[in-house]
């Protein structure tokens, strides 16, 4: 049999197998983060959560959600109990093992939060010496001077809730988060009048779809992000972003700083 008839027929069979997984519910998973994706009265919400689902409602593909801590979503990732992950920096290591779809959901800016009673002035690096940063536990920060700094300590917490409440509390003088989801999370715990956030973007990055490297995704990651970018052409997607575009309608939704999302 000549190779290209063999190639063929491999490629046919892979591609069969790949629709048999694809009989089952794609299982993915994420971390709630107001306005990207989170739970209101038990219902999936958010900006990339919508879009998201949109999309693969258009491709026909069946979707299980499950909301986790960050570091127990990357965990089902890498123990292959989860086939994507919804809202991931990507980076080279991740890349390894994660098959990213090209387009990107959301883009973020993550700047420094501050407690209005407890000020610190920021406008370089240098001035964040001795102090201690809140951050999201697992979290990739795309500015290597910011996250290989050795001038002040990191101290991570299990949600971003958990994290602004330290805040007000004074158990860490600042935290970084993504300026759009710091105020929405910020309104919604009720602390949006303690917090303010200084002017000054520490990085910018995307948040993307990761499905599973060699689990017969890959054809799924392209028509994903085909439709991703038809989608954002669309009046529909207009609207979405509109909705989420300031967190002033956000609901309280108050977590015990001791209590991960139960997700």
């Amino acid at each position: 049999m000549p190779l290209f008839h063999r190639q063929l027929i491999a490629t046919l069979l892979f591609a069969c197998l790949s629709l048999a997984a694809l009989g089952q519910p794609l299982r993915i998973v994420s971390e709630a983060w107001p306005p990207y994706i989170h739970e209101d009265n038990g219902v999936l919400r958010g900006l990339d959560y919508e879009a998201a689902q949109t999309v693969l409602q258009r491709l026909g593909v069946e979707v299980e959600w499950q909301l986790l801590p960050w570091r127990r979503c990357l965990m089902a990732m890498e123990q292959g109990q989860a086939d994507g992950i919804l809202g991931i920096f990507r980076t080279p290591e991740r890349e390894a093992s994660m098959l990213f779809a090209r387009e990107p959901l959301s883009q973020v800016e993550l700047v420094l939060f501050y407690a209005k009673a407890n000020p610190h002035p920021f406008h370089r690096l240098a001035d964040l010496h001795g102090l201690k940063i809140g951050v999201s536990a697992g979290y990739w920060y795309s500015d290597r001077a910011f996250r290989e700094s050795t001038l002040f300590t990191r101290e991570p917490a299990p949600n971003h809730a958990a994290n602004f409440g330290k805040l007000v509390r004074k158990r860490v003088d600042l935290v970084i988060n993504d300026r759009r989801g710091g105020h929405f999370v910020l309104a919604q715990t009720g602390l949006d009048k303690h917090v303010r956030q200084h002017p000054r973007v520490i990085s910018r990055d995307r948040l993307y779809l990761a499905l599973r490297r060699n689990a017969g995704f890959a054809a799924l990651a392209r028509r994903f992000a085909n439709e991703l970018r038809r989608f954002k052409r669309e009046p529909a997607y207009a609207a979405l972003q509109a909705r989420y575009k300031t967190p002033a309608h956000a609901r309280l939704a108050v977590r015990p700083e001791n209590q991960t999302a139960n997700h």
